[in-house]
């Protein structure tokens, strides 16, 4: 009886975590043809090249602690794929807010600047081997959240990569964030420096950093609403 009586607190001790966690808010953005169309935080149009298809988006919370949830994150992702499954480019778009109870805001010491669209990005460029296992690290994390999305169309992110990873704080009290990271990869017998993690391109290889970014921009066209 001692046992049974345990077990039904337990029970009732999940239920009622259960109950208390809110739900996810459903995905605000929505996408036309190729363009992304978000009513806020930023208002903007996202336009992608005709060559990048929409995969989906997906809410997901992330975590502080082991059960502190800091933010919330909505994800959206658009790839140019290949025969074999992998993934040749990709553009991964977050819009992220701070949860009401966290402190936590955002604030980047990242080496560029840039501008698209009249939004204000700061950004790095690295280059990675093992691109794709680094995305399972921690499976809370919105890595790997938006490797799972990408899982789901059986698709995958490629082995050896290079990736421009740009933020717009598009609020004062730097509570809100718009992360968008370009990513393409790099062939088996690239001569771009690359380590497990991450090799900042800006020091490293300079041209191709430049060269990164323009990529990033040239199949991607930010219109403010």
């Amino acid at each position: 009886m001692k046992f049974f009586a345990l077990l039904l607190t337990i029970v009732a001790s999940s239920s009622l975590v259960l109950a208390q966690t809110p739900p996810l808010p459903p995905v605000q953005r929505h996408v036309q043809n190729q363009t992304l169309v978000s009513a806020e935080l930023p208002a903007a149009d996202f336009t992608f090249a005709k060559e990048l298809r929409y995969v989906g988006a997906q809410v997901v919370q992330l975590y502080a602690g082991p059960t502190e949830v800091s933010a919330i994150a909505e994800q959206h992702l658009f790839v140019e794929s290949g025969p074999d499954e992998q993934v040749k480019r990709f553009y991964w778009v977050q819009f992220e807010h701070r949860t009401p109870d966290t402190k936590y805001t955002y604030d980047y010491k990242l080496p560029g600047a840039t501008d698209l669209g009249g939004l204000s990005f700061v950004y790095d460029t690295k280059s990675f081997l093992d691109y794709d296992s680094d995305f399972q690290n921690d499976p809370r994390s919105d890595r790997a959240a938006i490797a799972r999305l990408l899982a789901q169309h059986h698709l995958a992110f490629p082995k050896n990569a290079a990736r421009v990873r740009m933020f717009h704080l598009p609020t004062p009290d730097h509570r809100t964030e718009l992360m968008i990271i370009y990513g393409e990869a790099l062939s088996a017998d690239s001569k771009i420096l690359a380590s497990k993690d991450g090799t900042l391109l800006s020091d490293a290889s300079p041209e191709f950093a430049k060269l990164l970014l323009d990529h990033a921009k040239q199949s991607l066209t930010i219109h403010k609403n």
